[in-house]
């Protein structure tokens, strides 16, 4: 019988020191500057125009993915959900403010509807981890569906039982369904970030690849 060493000792924990090394970078937000400030944003959409506010994780994800699709206008990455006035991205982080990174989404109803961005919340990020989306850890992480009216939180409940009918995700959904009531734009920094630094580090090994699982998977739900 052939026999393989044992690593040593001292390899396992390099290669754990390694791992959680690495791991310290892979968050999102890392490495990125402290000194902005944040605005309310009225939540009031220009003529032709509607908005729709998710929390899905990291809002550079969140931000890349819905960009790409047809009949979005523009997304801002914020802070909602919270009651603590004027936020930042350090407050936020601290898991007191009762705020989530979030986007506002702004789009053309006469080309999406808020069904369709419903649809594509619930298929672009995992809805049943508590506090989490990937490597991020946190209620400031955490999956909300945000709406304006009922008729909103009528059309986000129906999407979200067509999804779990699908049985796409493992386990049941715990996202929140939550009244919009204001939403805080943030930093500058933090704005077309994928866009800005496709080579950052979070970017090229969460952010690119969460959005390529995205767009397969909806490819195929759209299919089926």
């Amino acid at each position: 019988m052939a026999r393989f060493p044992l690593p040593r000792p001292n390899s396992i924990l390099f290669a754990l020191f390694f791992s959680l090394f690495t791991m310290s970078f892979l968050h999102c937000g890392f490495g990125t500057k402290s000194h902005s400030s944040t605005d309310l944003v009225p939540l009031v959409p220009k003529s032709g125009e509607k908005m729709a506010v998710f929390a899905e994780g990291c809002f550079w994800c969140s931000e890349h993915i819905f960009e790409s699709v047809p009949g979005v206008i523009d997304v801002v990455s914020g802070y909602t959900g919270g009651s603590t006035e004027n936020p930042t991205y350090e407050s936020v982080n601290t898991e007191t403010t009762g705020h989530a990174e979030s986007v506002l989404v702004i789009y053309d109803p006469s080309k999406i509807s808020f069904e369709e961005l419903c649809r594509i919340f619930f298929l672009s990020h995992d809805p049943t981890t508590v506090d989490r989306q990937g490597p991020d850890v946190g209620t400031s992480y955490r999956s909300i569906l945000f709406y304006q009216n009922t008729e909103e939180f009528q059309i986000a409940k129906r999407v979200q039982s067509e999804i779990e009918s699908k049985q796409i995700w493992k386990g049941p959904i715990v996202t929140e369904f939550k009244a919009i009531s204001k939403f805080y734009k943030a930093e500058g920094y933090h704005q077309d970030f994928i866009k800005h630094n496709p080579n950052q580090s979070y970017v090229q090994a969460v952010s690119l690849p969460r959005y390529r699982d995205f767009q397969k998977r909806y490819q195929e739900y759209k299919r089926n």
